[in-house]
């Protein structure tokens, strides 16, 4: 029969001391093997960096290091080929399963790999590993969506819609430039993204658990290897510090937001008091009690889904805080709402893209509401302005004539020249000119205006910035 200890102690990493194997529904629930498995390809490299380093410190052979890269490259194949492995095992965290595997390969070689660091700076170096990755695949799909918008901003150049505040009409806009109002956001959130992945690049091993390696390894070595740019400057920050996880899980949470506004928009727009857009069959679904329903399900749950995201930065906010310097057990909770976030927005991007490639829009309908006369309002104080009236007065007055058109259950446009000279003497023929929507788009002509030379010129700018991006990432 095997002494307590011993119960304590096999397959575990720190068992050497106890008298009595842990409780098991204790032990059950402070594993972390069943979502921490997630790091295994990531142990697996940091395993190699640290054989190497081990290596030129003399703790393993040259030999040694061989037969320890083999058995970590066959772990990981059997990993990819043989997922219920993985799922049969009792290992507490990967890091114990990787040590368990290397013992069955190689006998006690197996635990050599194990000298002079520490699980504390094994899964800050995996988890930043991991990010770093997750972000290159985020703005992967990222620019996927931003290329949906562009192209259907090229597809719709010249189509006026209504430019709304408050959801209210406002004022002529190009279709082209709403959409790639949205993907301006997308880019911003590409920077965001890159530059959290920009903060994992500093590597923890070496670190030990809080107070440095007590052998002279070659800390810029490890880093190298890794892909990283510099090791951490400070043993005991490196053990605790996630910043890099609240950094990526900001990024994602203002990500989610835009989407969520993207798909607000397009709920509305496909509403038949809107109309401005013909839901795709492939990204909608029916009612079960009413024939004729299409309802945007694809946007709804895509508007739905943006708080678990921002629920999962809100997670581990509430985890750090408070927390005292060092590495502390509560860390454990880091991962699942990032790998929980990642994944969600990871389908968020996706369903986004193919929804809005596929979507068609409504012609007549966004030309009629752009042509809408209250729309031109604004055209009539500026009108004015030009006249050398102070814009503050030119608004009065073009608000006095639309309230005496809506008396009168007219159009305020259809008043006769004769009838506005009423409000202003300084009203002329040449005034109906100025009162189009081609007119009015023509005149936000600035920098970043709708006026239609200016939608093409961002345009071409947008495809361009995205190019760049996609070379880059």
């Amino acid at each position: 029969m095997s002494s307590a200890a011993e119960e304590a102690g096999p397959g575990k990493l720190w068992g050497g001391r106890f008298d009595r194997a842990p409780d098991k529904v204790f032990y059950e629930f402070q594993r972390s093997f069943s979502f921490d498995r997630r790091l295994l390809p990531y142990e697996l490299a940091v395993d190699r960096a640290w054989a190497h380093a081990l290596e030129r410190v003399g703790i393993l052979s040259v030999e040694e290091t061989k037969r320890t890269m083999e058995a970590l490259s066959a772990i990981g194949e059997r990993a990819v080929l043989e997922p219920q492995w993985l799922d049969a095992s009792g290992a507490e965290d990967v890091h114990s399963f990787v040590e368990q595997a290397l013992v069955e390969r190689l006998g006690p070689l197996g635990y050599k790999l194990h000298t002079g660091r520490s699980r504390n700076e094994l899964v800050a170096t995996d988890f930043r590993l991991f990010v770093r990755d997750a972000a290159t695949q985020i703005r992967r799909r990222l620019h996927a969506l931003i290329g949906a918008l562009i192209g259907q901003a090229e597809r719709n150049l010249g189509l006026p819609m209504p430019g709304m505040t408050h959801l209210q009409h406002a004022q002529p806009i190009l279709l082209s430039h709403f959409l790639l109002a949205h993907a301006e956001a997308f880019f911003r959130d590409s920077e965001r993204v890159s530059a959290a992945r920009g903060s994992t690049d500093t590597c923890p091993m070496g670190s030990g658990a809080l107070a440095g390696c007590a052998l002279a390894v070659d800390r810029e070595a490890i880093a190298r290897e890794l892909g990283f740019s510099r090791p951490t400057a400070n043993s005991l920050d490196a053990a605790s510090d996630r910043d890099f996880a609240l950094d990526y899980l900001s990024a994602l949470a203002v990500l989610a937001i835009h989407i969520s506004r993207l798909a607000e928009d397009f709920v509305l727009f496909a509403s038949q008091e809107f109309g401005f857009l013909i839901l795709p069959d492939e990204y909608s679904t029916g009612s079960s009690l009413m024939p004729q329903k299409k309802n945007p399900d694809a946007w709804e749950l895509l508007r739905g889904k943006t708080g678990r995201v921002t629920a999962a930065l809100s997670s581990l906010l509430v985890t750090l805080k408070g927390l005292p310097s060092s590495y502390q057990r509560d860390l454990q909770e880091d991962k699942e709402p990032l790998f929980a976030a990642h994944d969600q927005a990871g389908g968020l991007l996706e369903i986004a893209a193919g929804a809005l490639e596929a979507t068609r829009f409504q012609e007549s309908q966004l030309r009629e509401a752009a042509a809408d006369p209250a729309l031109l309002s604004t055209e009539a104080a500026d009108y004015l302005v030009r006249r050398g009236v102070p814009f503050r007065q030119a608004h009065e007055i073009v608000g006095k004539i639309i309230r005496e058109a809506e008396r009168s259950g007219a159009q305020w446009t259809d008043l006769p020249l004769e009838k506005l000279k009423t409000f202003s003497p300084l009203f002329e023929m040449d005034l109906r000119a100025a009162l189009t929507v081609e007119a009015a788009l023509a005149a936000r002509a600035v920098p970043g205006g709708t006026a239609p030379e200016r939608v093409r010129e961002a345009l071409a700018a947008a495809k361009k910035r995205l190019a760049s991006l996609e070379v880059s990432q």
